[in-house]
């Protein structure tokens, strides 16, 4: 049985897709109120233009990086929390059933993935500053790096892990029961995925353009996971894609700023933002299925998805 069909193993009443996402967006929204307090405490002390806190990127100098890191991750340990409660008690579903059509959970999958996305990140940052030095700066400094490298190996894979296990998890396999298909909840989720990311600072610096990258992330993370029959390669190319890179370079336009060991102080290019990631995702693609023996790809990405005879 394929991950996706493994979705029927729990109880698929359509109201409890309905609670179950409700759990999720409470989750995340009372885990968000201690940023909430803690902003609107600055906001009432009259330094700053009111006007200016409906700005994403100035709520983000609001406080020091480490402290916005925990801020940012918070809603989406809520979120995970919750999703994971509601699929245990309200599908009745087990979480190695969400993650893979395999008897467990396959943990060396997670570690070869993230291994593999480090080096890209790394050696990418190294040839950078190769070919425009200038582009790049020496940002290190010992210990509030050592600060954020406690919280984003802590923090970080939480918050991959749930975007991972709502979109690739628990989202692929509701709309795959719905539809009876595999094209469908990868197009659905990809194009979402996306579209969640178009409140991000990066959005304001670059433009709607970079949604190309973010949509293309969903649909490069969704065919691995269908391809691969579980979100373990998943898991781990998004998590080293974010701690790797928060650990490793940051910028003042993104999302994460942090206190990294270099600064890309470049101008914005969506080029460059974009083509990298995009020519990388089919090489990654060509790498995950020579090493796991992809095949039948047609089948694995728009066959159909059927009910277990014993789940009828």
């Amino acid at each position: 049985m394929n991950y996706l069909e493994k979705g029927f193993m729990g109880s698929t009443t359509w109201w409890k897709y309905v609670v179950t996402l409700l759990m999720v967006f409470g989750g995340i929204g009372i885990f968000s109120i201690p940023h909430a307090i803690a902003v609107e405490k600055i906001r009432q002390s009259g330094i700053y233009d009111p006007g200016q806190f409906q700005d994403v990127s100035f709520l983000l100098t609001l406080f020091d990086s480490n402290v916005n890191i925990v801020y940012m991750i918070l809603p989406f340990i809520g979120g995970l929390l919750f999703l994971l409660l509601g699929v245990k008690y309200v599908h009745k579903q087990e979480l190695h059933n969400l993650t893979t059509g395999r008897d467990g959970i396959d943990w060396k999958r997670v570690r070869f993935s993230f291994g593999v996305w480090s080096i890209f990140i790394v050696a990418f940052v190294g040839i950078q500053y190769v070919i425009a030095p200038e582009s790049i700066v020496f940002n290190f400094q010992l210990k509030p790096f050592l600060i954020l490298l406690v919280l984003a190996v802590v923090l970080v894979p939480i918050q991959t892990s749930f975007e991972e296990y709502l979109f690739r998890g628990y989202l692929m396999q509701s709309i795959a029961i719905l539809a009876r298909n595999r094209w469908f909840p990868l197009l659905v989720t990809s194009i979402v995925f996306g579209l969640l990311h178009i409140s991000n600072p990066e959005i304001a610096t670059l433009g709607y353009g970079l949604l190309v990258y973010y949509i293309g992330s969903g649909f490069f993370l969704g065919i691995v996971a269908l391809m691969d029959d579980g979100i373990e390669l998943s898991l781990g190319f998004h998590a080293a894609n974010n701690l790797i890179s928060a650990l490793v370079i940051t910028a003042d336009w993104q999302v994460f700023q942090t206190y990294s060991i270099f600064k890309d102080i470049a101008t914005p290019n969506i080029y460059t933002a974009v083509l990298p990631a995009l020519l990388l995702f089919p090489l990654m693609l060509y790498l995950f299925g020579k090493k796991y023996n992809w095949s039948d790809w047609k089948e694995r990405l728009t066959g159909a998805v059927e009910a277990p005879q014993n789940t009828l």
